[in-house]
C-alpha cells in the first residue's frame, strides 16, 4: 500500500468520524431542547356561575318536595290499608259469631 492510498483511506475514515460526531452532537442538542421545554401552563379556572348553582339548588329543592310528597302518599296508603284490615277483621269476627 502506498502512502497515497493510505492517506486517502485515512481521509475517508476521518470524514466518516466527522459525520458521526455531527450526528451525535445533533442528537445531544435535540435532547437538551426537549429537556429544557417548560411543562404546559395549567388551564385557567372558570369563574363562579351563580345561575348554574341557583338552578342546581332549585332542582334539588323540587326533587326533595316530590320525594316528600311521595313519602306522605305511601304513609297515607299504609294507614288506609291498616284501617281496612282492622275493619275487615272486625266484620269477619261479627260474621263468625252470627250477627
Amino acid at each position: 500500500m502506498s502512502d497515497l492510498e493510505k492517506a486517502a483511506r485515512d481521509a475517508v475514515e476521518a470524514a466518516d468520524n466527522t459525520e458521526l460526531v455531527r450526528q451525535v452532537a445533533a442528537l445531544l442538542a435535540a435532547q437538551q431542547l426537549l429537556n429544557a421545554q417548560q411543562p404546559p401552563a395549567p388551564a385557567p379556572r372558570q369563574e363562579f356561575d351563580a345561575k348554574k348553582w341557583a338552578l342546581i339548588g332549585t332542582l334539588g329543592i323540587a326533587g326533595g318536595l316530590v320525594a316528600s310528597l311521595f313519602a306522605i302518599a305511601v304513609a297515607i296508603g299504609a294507614v288506609s290499608v291498616g284501617i281496612l284490615a282492622l275493619v275487615l277483621r272486625s266484620m269477619w269476627r261479627d260474621f263468625q259469631k252470627g250477627r
